[in-house]
């Protein structure tokens, strides 16, 4: 069973991203204050639940939280500062959101830029550690994964719906034979030299 929390006599956000290893998007991250007696046996890394339980679990998430918001990095944002500091960006966009002020941070990794007037704590695969990571695992997951369909119905060729913007062989050969879009991470690694000498 995930931890409630890692101090109970203190109002606690957890935070967590989704789509940093994405080729096209913008970067979602999201923060999630419960209370401090609040369980829930069905929380866990998004990563390891499928997409419906995700989906299940977002409104339970939402109906419980003391606050949870979104914060969001566009894919020309990550371009100028980089997918890591987009990543911290998009969480500080989140927290900021907060209708309940956090007076500490639990943020999923190893590494953070520190949100002005308030503590935190790096937690490796925090996500599978603190309910209130794995809900912001699943809050940012859910509202990502909503933004890229919608994506899909502009831009079906890139098959967005399936792969969410991230790099499969499917993507790859999309962009090799369509270009890239609007939406494209234009300083990723879109088609790497091996893909494109083996398809031409």
């Amino acid at each position: 069973m995930l931890l409630s929390c890692l101090k109970a006599d203190r109002v606690e956000a957890g935070c967590d991203e989704a789509g940093r290893g994405c080729l096209a998007g913008a970067v979602f991250a999201a923060a999630v204050i419960f209370p401090p007696d609040f369980e829930n046996d069905d929380l866990n890394d998004s990563k390891q639940l499928s997409e419906k339980k995700r989906y299940a679990l977002r409104p339970v998430i939402e109906q419980n939280a003391m606050a949870w918001a979104i914060g969001i990095v566009t894919p020309e944002e990550i371009d100028a500062i980089n997918i890591l500091n987009a990543s911290f960006l998009a969480m500080h966009r989140a927290i900021g959101q907060l209708t309940v002020e956090p007076e500490h941070l639990l943020i999923d990794g190893n590494r953070f830029t520190p949100y002005p007037g308030i503590l935190h704590t790096t937690v490796i695969k925090g996500d599978g550690k603190f309910l209130s990571i794995a809900a912001a695992s699943i809050l940012a997951k859910t509202y990502r994964d909503d933004y890229m369909n919608n994506l899909d119905l502009t831009y079906p060729a890139y098959r967005w719906k399936n792969n969410k913007g991230y790099p499969t062989q499917t993507h790859r050969l999309a962009i090799q034979e369509f270009g890239i879009t609007p939406y494209h991470r234009k300083t990723f690694t879109l088609l790497p030299k091996q893909l494109c000498f083996n398809f031409r």
